[in-house]
This record gives structure tokens, sequence and C-alpha cells, in this order.
């Protein structure tokens, strides 16, 4: 039955949102994603074949992801029907996958749009591979969250993964200029309030049209904000970020990377970047004490008393008076001299360890607390080595069954350069004590 206080769709039409005036009609309408849209371009060629193929469009939000699975189904003559993982269940999935049976009797193929699919559990998703297998359906669908973490393997392994990315500079520019002539009027800010918008999006092209509605919304006839104008008119953006998720990962990567790179302003960067976001800052503590362990390791002995003493200073002030040392930490980190000598000597001693089984150390440095182990050898021939006019006695220390190993090989950088003028002075005096005992 109609509802008869429903708006005319005229009404209806022009007081919905911009980003959904402005919603592409066309592939070629699409702003952004060339590498995908463009000539040549995966969904190109998958459209020029005239069959899809289930797809996986991974990125984050408002790049498009929705409006192309939309196009897309228009483009090959498919049926559209979307759903939203966060609304639908088992029984909505049911109801869908046995409309596209019936459709597809009568020669309709269905294009299945799954946004968040993400959040639908293991089980659910296993009930998407009958479907795709028999083709009932075509299912696309959409995430913010990286496919490898959150999707099964099953059901990547019958999807094309495409990287959606965030739209830049010019691409806002566009996406701004069509709302211009939607709204038959020039948008009322200066260049540099104009460029702070686009940095405000974030590279969301949706959240731009609604900060550019925010903005004529805002503004009376002639009036033309600069940038402080406009941050007084506009809700500045939270950055995406999800503490359990990929951008948790993807900047906690970034800045273990630009400390191990020797660049401070980068790790500061990303330091800020994820306090700004609300990371917890003792996490970004502990990973910077593995840092001085896995990077600098003996390169830099002080790296790894310095970094906990950081992680002691935060917890004993809180922020944001800690967040300083953990800012000089990183600092710290990123201009120590490097090296993962200790973390590859430990590799292969663990790799030995879990291989040689279980011989015997030496008899020589086996104690003897018995005077029956004393008469079986324990401890015969030890030699004290401070006893020596070297202060080393170079014996063989390892198993005779495994021979004498050699993990770890110092860098010829920071103070592992004098830990190695040690290590092969050892190494001479050992070979010269042996020769004397022949």
């Amino acid at each position: 039955m109609a509802d008869l206080f429903a708006a005319e769709p005229e009404a209806r039409a022009g007081d919905s949102p911009l980003a959904d005036r402005l919603r592409p009609k066309s592939l070629d309408e699409v702003i952004g994603q060339q590498h995908l849209l463009g000539p040549g371009g995966t969904l190109r060629r998958m459209i020029a074949s005239g069959r899809l193929g289930s797809l996986i469009l991974w990125g984050p939000p408002g790049t498009g992801k929705t409006t192309v699975a939309r196009l897309l189904a228009d483009q090959v003559g498919y049926r559209f029907k979307q759903i939203s993982a966060v609304f639908s269940g088992v029984a909505d999935l049911k109801k869908v996958f046995e409309e596209a049976r019936f459709e597809r009797l009568s020669g309709h193929r269905t294009l299945l749009f799954v946004d968040e699919i993400h959040r639908f559990n293991r089980a659910q998703q296993d009930g998407f591979l009958p479907v795709m297998e028999d083709g009932t359906v075509v299912l696309v669908g959409a995430t913010t969250e990286n496919p490898s973490f959150e999707l099964n393997a099953a059901l990547l392994s019958r999807s094309q993964v495409l990287r959606f990315d965030p739209l830049g500079p010019e691409e806002l520019e566009l996406m701004a200029q069509r709302a211009e002539a939607a709204m038959g009027k020039p948008l009322p800010l200066d260049a540099e309030a104009r460029a702070a918008l686009y940095e405000l999006a974030d590279g969301d092209g949706r959240a731009m049209l609604g900060l550019v509605e925010e903005v004529f919304a805002a503004t009376k006839p002639g009036e033309v904000l600069d940038k402080a104008g406009l941050l007084t008119v506009v809700q500045r953006r939270a950055p995406i970020y999800d503490k359990k998720q990929d951008g948790h990962y993807n900047l906690i990567s970034a800045l273990h990377k630009t400390v191990r790179g020797s660049d401070p302003d980068a790790a500061l960067y990303y330091l800020a970047r994820m306090l700004v976001a609300g990371e917890d800052p003792l996490f970004l503590a502990r990973r910077m004490i593995r840092m001085a362990s896995e990077d600098i390791g003996m390169a830099d002995p002080q790296a790894l008393p310095l970094a906990i003493a950081a992680r002691d200073a935060y917890e004993m002030l809180g922020s944001p008076e800690g967040e300083l040392a953990l800012a000089e930490l990183a600092v710290y980190l990123a201009t120590a001299p490097k090296s993962n000598s200790i973390e590859v000597a430990f590799n292969e001693a663990m790799a030995l360890a879990r291989t040689s089984g279980s011989p015997m150390p030496p008899m020589t440095i086996l104690n003897a607390p018995t005077k029956m182990m004393k008469g079986q050898g324990y401890g015969s021939g030890y030699i004290y080595d401070h006893d020596t006019p070297e202060g080393f006695s170079g014996q063989e220390y390892f198993p005779e069954k495994i021979g004498r190993q050699n993990f770890y090989r110092p860098v010829e950088r920071g103070f592992e350069r004098e830990i190695s003028k040690r290590l092969d002075y050892w190494t001479k005096l050992r070979a010269k004590k042996a020769e004397g005992d022949e």
C-alpha cells in the first residue's frame, strides 16, 4: 500500500545528501581507482569479457566500493542485490539465495553485494561457498579490513581481491567541482581553506561531500572562509584507526621500520599518529623495547635499558607528560647504530637446540659435587679462566657431538666494532693455546 504522506520523488531527491545526489551513473563518472577502472584496469578487462567473477573490494570508507559494485552489475546486465553483514543473519542469507536461484531459472544472474563482509563470522562466510560454486550468485564483498585476517581462506580462494585507494587531493578537487556545479555556486573557501578541506576529508570522498554541505550551510551570501574560519564551522574527522585491526598493524609496522631505517622524523610522525588515534602508550613502549633488542642490540647496549626507563617514565607520569619520554626513546632508537646480530645468533642457536638432541656438555665444565662424580671425570681438566695471564683459558665448551659453532657475528657499527676486536683476539688466542696443547 502506498504511503499517502510520503514526499514526492522529486522532493525526496532534493532533500537527499549531496553524496547521494552526486553518485556516479556510470563507471566513467567514478572518480579515482584508475588502476581498476582506467584503460587496461582489472575491472575494465572483466567487463570486456562480459562475465564477472566473485570479488572482494578492500579499501577505506568513501572510496567508491558500493558505487562500483552497483555499476558493475548494470554494466554486465546482472541483477543487483545488496545486504549488510551488520544487519543480516542466516535467515536473510537463505532468502537472498532462494531469490537468486529463482531468478537464475528465468535467465537472470544475481550480483550479491555484501557490505562489511568481514563482520560475518567464519561459519556464515562458509555459507556463501555453495552458491558461489554453483553460480547462483556472483559475490562482491566490501571490507575496510585486511581480507587476509578477516575472511576465510576458502572464500578468498574463490574471489579476487581488489584494493581501493584513498582519494588524493586532485581527485577530491574534481569531486568538489562537481559539488559546485550541483549547488550552482562556488565553494566559499579561499585556496588555503580549500586545501585544508581536502586534508580533513582524509581520502574519503563521501566525507568530503558531507563537509562541503556543512560549509555551504554555514556561510552567508558573499562570505569566503579562510582556514581558521573553515575549522570553526566543520567537524574535524577522527583519524581512521582501529586499535585491533588493519590501521593498528600498518602504523606500528611503519614505526618499527622507520626506527630500523634510522629516520627519527618519520619515527616521531608515526608515534604521534598512533598516540593521536588513541593507541595505548604502553603498547608503543613495549614495541620499542623490542626494537631496542631486535634492531640495535649490542651495537648500542644502552638502548635496551633506556627503552625500559622510558616505559617506566610513562607509567610514572602518564599522559601527556610521559609521552615525551616515548618521543625521546623513538629518536634515540632511530639515531642509534643498528645491528640484528643478536637476533640472528639467537635464532641460529634455537634452531640447533631444537634439532641437536641432548648431547652432554664437555666433562671439563660439569660440576662434581660428589666423590663419585669426581671419580667419573666430572670437572676434570677444567681451567679457571681468571687463573690464566690473559683471563682466557681457550677451552672448548660445546658438546663434542656438535663441535664449535659461530652464531654471533658482530657488525662493524657502534659498540659491536669493539666486540668484534675482542672476539678476533680470543679466536687467535684459542688457536694458539690449542697448538700449545698438541
